[in-house]
Order: structure tokens, then sequence, then C-alpha cells
């Protein structure tokens, strides 16, 4: 599933391919909380570097932990003016998977990893991209995540 978000105008913008994890542990969503706000785990592709790459390489960055990636949930875009940068075009791919182990100590001191009950995050990420990548996430993971429910007890 793709979705595009904004109005396409007739200017140049700065295109940004990024790869982005959706990890669910207990009923929430591990996400990245900075003095902006909430983000999802991940970021711009370095070149030809391959999503699941630029995957491990943020989360070690923002979070400090390994990652194994799972399957793709969708992608989306966005056209808008960035007060910093100008006209932006984040095109971003969102993946199931999960955070093992702390193997580092987070290089981007500003960023700080978060559980975050669903409901709780619902509308709350910076990027109303984020936002319906979180919604199509959890729709999918949810019957994954009642079934290892169900076989535990």
């Amino acid at each position: 599933m793709h979705r595009i978000f904004g109005k396409k105008e007739e200017v140049t913008y700065t295109d940004r391919k990024g790869a982005y994890i959706i990890p669910i542990k207990g009923g929430q969503i591990g996400v990245v909380k900075t003095p902006k706000g909430y983000f999802l785990l991940g970021g711009g592709l370095d070149g030809d570097e391959p999503d699941e790459v630029c995957i491990e390489r943020e989360c070690r960055e923002e979070a400090g932990y390994s990652v194994v990636v799972g399957e793709k949930l969708g992608s989306a875009e966005t056209y808008y003016k960035a007060p910093e940068i100008g006209y932006f075009h984040p095109i971003q791919t969102y993946y199931a998977g999960e955070l093992l182990e702390k193997v580092q100590e987070p290089m981007e001191e500003d960023h700080r990893l978060v559980w975050v009950r669903f409901e709780d995050l619902r509308g709350k990420m910076y990027m109303e991209m984020q936002n319906w990548a979180i919604e199509e996430g959890w729709k999918k993971a949810r019957p994954i995540f009642s079934e290892v429910l169900q076989h535990r007890f």
C-alpha cells in the first residue's frame, strides 16, 4: 500500500528516500522522542544503501539497538515546505521488525527511545505520513500480536 500526502506544487523539491521500522512489543510501539515530537525509528538512505541497512544503522544511532527488519508494511510520500530546507519530498518505506538488544549508547543525544501504547500515540507523530504508517502497521500487527498472546496463556 502506498499513500501520497500534501499537494505537489510547480516548484523544485528536495527528494529524500528513507526507511523506517515499526516495532511492536507488549501492545506498545517503539518510537523516538525528540524536542520536535515523535518519529519512527529510521531515516534517510545514504546513497544506494538498502532499506534494511539504513534501518539497522539508524536504530543504532538513534536508540543504540540492534534490530531485525521484518516484512514491508507500506510506503508513503508527502510534499510540503519545511522551514529549514524549503520544499521537501520525503519518500518513506515502512517495515515491521523487532529491536533486539542494546549494543551501544545512542549517538543522537536529543533522541530517546520510548515505548508508547498505540492509543496514546495515535495522531501524535510529528509527520502526518508517519501517523498513517503506525495506523497501517497496527492493523497488520494486531492480529499477529493477539495470536501470540493467546498461545502464551
